[in-house]
């Protein structure tokens, strides 16, 4: 009978989707009645004493054990898990496919390519995969896992509000996007579809992007785009900011835009809805899950049609306020007492599990 599933995660970092989620994690099986720590050989300074290192796993074939591995990135911790005899659950939350990353981000793409290779190793070995979503599960099961479940990471959707913040309140035809500056979060859309609205719909439009430069050659280039449409007083590229800057970018914005040709889950969007914000976004992906019918899902993401989007929410005041309650309405949904019970029941049919 299993008492205690440890978590293994690459790295532990605050502000981070899957980090957030390994803690929740951990506190959902303890108050389950589970033993649970995580060990993870990367751990932020801010997260110390959250997690012990890998080697402080306890010994292999420890009875009543199991271990869940939290799978975003390649790393080579899998093949010190592939060699251990406990029962092992695999929580993925997808892997950028390498032909996004190749061109602009080498490393990342290696990492990528090497977490993908992997999957079918950890499909052999694991008892269990769980996806972010049914997008991600897909996936799991494309790669051979026999047994797969769908939760959603674990959000407190109160701690998802950034509301009250902005020092001027909503700034009408400000777009809003958060996420890392990579070349799947498609910034380079947002701009072009700016640059459009501007010519055709309201000239005084602003892009703020939020988000750490985690490849800096798409920066770059995205930089050069910026420069090339004479937009540079038009798009901000914040850069990573703290709670209370991004509090207030979701205060003042008018609407969340995403135009990602990839995401596993996509926490921003819940943010935006869960702060007031009206969403459009590309429905591509594991995002029409995400969205569901909080927001403006585009079958495709031309500038024409986001721009078309983004001026039916500016000109038709009824449909704004609906898609604002139905974005609220859509948060409530991904809250943690709904989905940890979820997380527990997958965990139940794959594992005995003592007390849960």
């Amino acid at each position: 009978m299993i008492d205690a599933v440890h978590q293994v995660v690459p790295s532990l970092t605050p502000g981070d989707g899957v980090g957030g989620h390994t803690l929740a994690v951990r506190d959902v099986l303890r108050a389950a009645g589970l033993r649970s720590e995580i060990f993870s050989d990367d751990v932020h300074p801010a997260l110390t004493g959250q997690a012990q290192p890998i080697d402080a796993l306890p010994a292999a074939g420890t009875p009543g054990l199991a271990l869940l591995y939290q799978c975003s990135i390649g790393n080579e911790v899998v093949d010190r898990l592939l060699t251990r005899p406990e029962p092992l659950v695999v929580d993925y939350h997808n892997l950028t496919p390498v032909e996004h990353l190749l061109r602009w981000a080498p490393d990342m793409a290696h990492l990528a390519g090497w977490g993908r290779s992997q999957l079918g190793d950890l499909a052999r070995r694991a008892v269990l995969g769980i996806g972010d979503s049914a997008f991600n599960t897909r996936e799991l099961e494309a790669a051979g896992f026999a047994r797969t479940a769908v939760v959603p990471i674990l959000l407190d959707v109160g701690g998802l509000r950034h509301e009250g913040a902005g020092t001027g309140g909503r700034q009408a035809g400000r777009w809003l996007f958060v996420g890392r500056v990579v070349p799947n979060k498609a910034q380079h859309d947002l701009v072009l579809a700016l640059a459009w609205h501007r010519a055709v719909h309201d000239p005084g439009a602003q892009l703020v992007l939020v988000g750490r430069d985690s490849a800096p050659a798409y920066t770059e280039a995205v930089r050069d785009l910026i420069a090339e449409l004479d937009l540079r007083g038009a798009v901000h590229l914040v850069g990573g900011v703290d709670d209370a800057r991004l509090a207030r970018e979701y205060a003042e914005a008018d609407v969340f835009v995403c135009l990602s040709e990839h995401e596993g889950f996509c926490i921003p969007v819940l943010e935006a809805m869960a702060s007031g914000l009206p969403v459009v976004a590309y429905a591509s992906t594991a995002l029409p899950e995400t969205v569901g019918g909080g927001g403006l899902l585009l079958p495709r993401k031309d500038p024409a049609t986001v721009s078309a989007a983004v001026a039916r929410l500016d000109a038709d005041g009824a449909l704004r306020e609906a898609m604002v309650e139905r974005g609220l309405a859509r948060v409530e949904a991904f809250d943690r007492s709904r989905t940890a019970p979820l997380l527990l029941d997958a965990l139940r049919g794959a594992l005995d599990l003592a007390g849960a």
